[in-house]
């Protein structure tokens, strides 16, 4: 004869194994509620969070000015690092008013703090409005319109990304991919809230620096992250450029290409007289010119 099975003591505090839950008909109440709260906690939305934790006054021959250190990092899941721009108030300014021409009922109750003409450079002064910028950021963030537009990620990179290219033009593909690799971060923080274009002039302006610095493998990987939201989106004037970049690479590192020539020869074909016959180096050099 069996045994009967012994019944479970429902005040037994033992944890689920998340790893084989049991059904829901076998869960008690504070049972089902702790694996609810778990489940929340896992599917936290992620959120970026915005903090100027430091300024420094910068001393030029006829005048000085405050440069805020800006930091960009995401919340509701693991973020190992935190990424900064520097900002001068003049940069707030004339991003809020960029955005008040397209959102100017939105922001009626968002203030930049106002410019003062004394006592800019004393501690206080500093302290108080590095907090309000922050707090500025935080509520131009909330406001979904805002937060989508494509002044905001312009804020964050635009300044990085004059530099990268003027490095890039001249040579300096280092240094030029140390500030394209800070835009990257910053980009992918954004991307919740941007379209995926928004890393491509990166991804290519990164490719195009590593095959010039010998390095095939990651001018390789750089690019191939870059064709799905361009195929995806019709970015019709890097398409060619850069299937002619993974076909050359892929031959130097020999890697089966056969697909990409295709595509490369089917995109020439069916968008003729619309395609760029530039090198993805020259349509990358000239995004900034």
């Amino acid at each position: 004869m069996t045994e009967p099975e012994p019944q479970r003591d429902l005040t037994d505090p033992t944890p689920v194994d998340p790893g084989n839950p049991p059904s829901c008909s076998c869960l008690t109440t504070k049972e089902l509620q702790q694996n609810w709260r778990e489940v929340k906690q896992r599917e936290r939305p992620v959120r970026l969070l915005f903090e100027i934790p430091s300024s420094r006054i910068v001393e030029q021959t006829v005048h000085k000015y405050v440069v805020y250190q800006v930091v960009v990092m995401r919340s509701g899941s693991f973020d190992s690092r935190r990424v900064f721009v520097e900002r001068r108030y003049s940069d707030f300014s004339c991003f809020h008013h960029k955005l008040l021409e397209e959102f100017d009922e939105e922001l009626e109750e968002v203030v930049l703090p106002r410019k003062l003409l004394t006592g800019n450079f004393s501690p206080e002064i500093i302290s108080e409005r590095r907090l309000s910028l922050q707090d500025y950021l935080a509520k131009l963030y909330a406001i979904r319109c805002v937060r989508r537009s494509p002044h905001f990620p312009k804020f964050f990179t635009e300044q990085e990304q004059k530099r990268a290219h003027t490095l890039l033009r001249a040579g300096q593909f280092r240094l030029a991919l140390e500030q394209l690799e800070n835009i990257l971060e910053i980009e992918e923080k954004l991307l919740p809230w941007q379209r995926p274009t928004l890393i491509v002039p990166t991804l290519c302006a990164m490719a195009v620096c590593y095959r010039d610095l010998k390095e095939p493998e990651q001018a390789f990987g750089a690019a191939q992250r870059a064709l799905p939201p361009v195929r995806r989106y019709g970015l019709k004037q890097y398409r060619a450029a850069l299937l002619g970049l993974l076909v050359d690479v892929g031959y130097e590192l020999g890697r089966p290409v056969a697909q990409l020539q295709e595509e490369l020869i089917r995109t020439k074909d069916v968008e003729r007289g619309e395609v760029s016959s530039r090198s993805l180096k020259e349509l990358v050099i000239r995004a900034f010119t």
